[in-house]
């Protein structure tokens, strides 16, 4: 027995499915959890020493790579002064005042701690704005755990078969409304359905946790649109393509302004931070300024912020780091469209890749959702006993990094067709 079967068997007694988030028990594939020991640039080690590329990369906060410098170093000088005071410090002014100076679209943004709670956050003040009760969201996407938002979710919830959520009531979710996706129509039919009542449209511009489904052309300017006509707002939840696309995210690389935006992953460097933010008349809605209550004792954390400002200036000081990122995605693309062939669907947008086990096209939840999830897990299997580290569920993103190479993209090409070809032979 290797040390990775040791721990997930100890752990077992002690968490939940022996783990602290769903879908790293490889529920959906089999098999045992690797427990990670290090990670350096594209790379980790399990706690048996076995290396592997890594295509993960922590769900996205990596886009430097693992033990990136510029935050290793921020991180020890700020733990040097204490790990958290409960007061306000100068790196939340600094990064606040980076983020807004360069996103014309985030004029103020509160730290918070965790990409779910900056939804949840968003939403709240969304309607304090409005004054409505209603969200439109859309199927497939994933955008945290908070109750009223696990309907027909996407990421571990689709993974395991179950997009609504044991413990959330009837009165949680009565007020979310559920659009498809790339359907501008339906978003339009709820708006009809639902005159005057609804506060928010909220929606990942990259649906990035049903797989990666990118947005047709429109399809984010036509939300827009029928937000400005009903008088509602524009939420575009970037936890995963915030400052990941381009330092603008989503919003920036389609041209498409939100009325709010929520952040996670890559603000915190590798530290668990979240954030969210926008118009300034909105966000004066929260307190202490305005009506909207959210706090957080850990909110702005010392540590966090400055893992988050050292990787954000990074980005900001090396845009080649985004041209060169992206197009190692491009790369990485290709190659598996080359070498796939139609039975399989390759999505993906700059750094964020995706291979459905489905002919496709895939535009939508249920287009993700006839991708064979059996063929996936011999598929994963293959690609893990041959050093690649992808996810361990069919409807989650490659990530690539700033670390990683071309040779690192024509390495994890070849071991993904050839992990393809042995998933489908077990259908033979």
């Amino acid at each position: 027995m290797g040390r990775s079967e040791e721990f997930f068997a100890r752990a077992k007694r002690v968490l939940p499915g022996g783990v602290n988030s769903p879908v790293r028990a490889f529920g959906s594939v089999g098999g045992v959890p690797r427990f990670v020991r290090r990670g350096l640039g594209s790379r980790i080690v399990d706690e048996d020493g076995k290396e592997y590329l890594d295509l993960v990369c922590s769900w996205g906060p990596l886009l430097l790579g693992h033990a990136a410098q510029p935050a290793l170093d921020a991180a020890r000088a700020a733990m040097e002064n204490g790990l958290t005071f409960g007061a306000p410090t100068a790196a939340e002014v600094e990064i606040a005042e980076l983020i807004t100076q360069n996103v014309p679209h985030v004029e103020m943004i509160r730290m918070v701690n965790s990409g779910t709670e900056a939804v949840m956050s968003a939403l709240r003040v969304a309607r304090g704005f409005t004054g409505r009760d209603k969200v439109i969201k859309f199927s497939g996407c994933y955008h945290g755990h908070c109750d009223s938002m696990l309907v027909k979710a996407g990421s571990g919830a689709l993974t395991f078969g179950r997009p609504n959520s044991a413990g959330v009531t009837a009165g949680a979710a009565a007020d979310t409304l559920l659009a498809a996706y790339n359907d501008p129509q339906s978003v339009e039919r709820l708006f009809r359905e639902n005159p005057g009542q609804v506060a928010c449209v909220i929606v990942e511009p990259v649906a990035a946790n049903m797989g990666v489904v990118p947005p047709q052309d429109g399809f984010l300017q036509a939300l827009r649109r029928l937000c400005d006509e009903n008088g509602a707002l524009l939420i575009f939840d970037e936890v995963i393509t915030g400052f990941r696309l381009c330092f603008g995210g989503a919003a920036q690389a389609f041209g498409v302004t939100p009325d709010l935006v929520t952040y996670g992953k890559i603000i915190g460097g590798g530290m668990p931070v979240g954030a969210y933010g926008g118009r300034r008349e909105i966000m004066e809605m929260v307190s202490p300024l305005g009506p909207v209550y959210q706090a957080g004792t850990l909110s702005g954390n010392p540590v966090a912020m400055a893992a988050g400002l050292a990787t954000l200036r990074a980005l900001h000081e090396r845009p080649e780091l985004y041209s060169r990122v992206n197009r190692l995605g491009a790369l990485l693309r290709g190659e598996l469209e080359n070498r796939l062939g139609p039975s399989c669907a390759v999505t993906g947008v700059g750094s964020l890749c995706c291979v459905f086990f489905t002919p496709g096209p895939v535009r939508c939840y249920e287009d993700a959702q006839r991708a064979d999830t059996a063929q996936y897990a011999r598929f994963f299997h293959y690609a893990l006993d041959h050093g690649l580290y992808l996810a361990p569920a069919q409807f989650e993103a490659m990530f690539l990094s700033a670390a990683h190479t071309e040779e690192d993209v024509r390495f994890a090409a070849g071991v993904i067709a050839d992990a393809a070809a042995y998933a489908k032979e077990g259908d033979a």
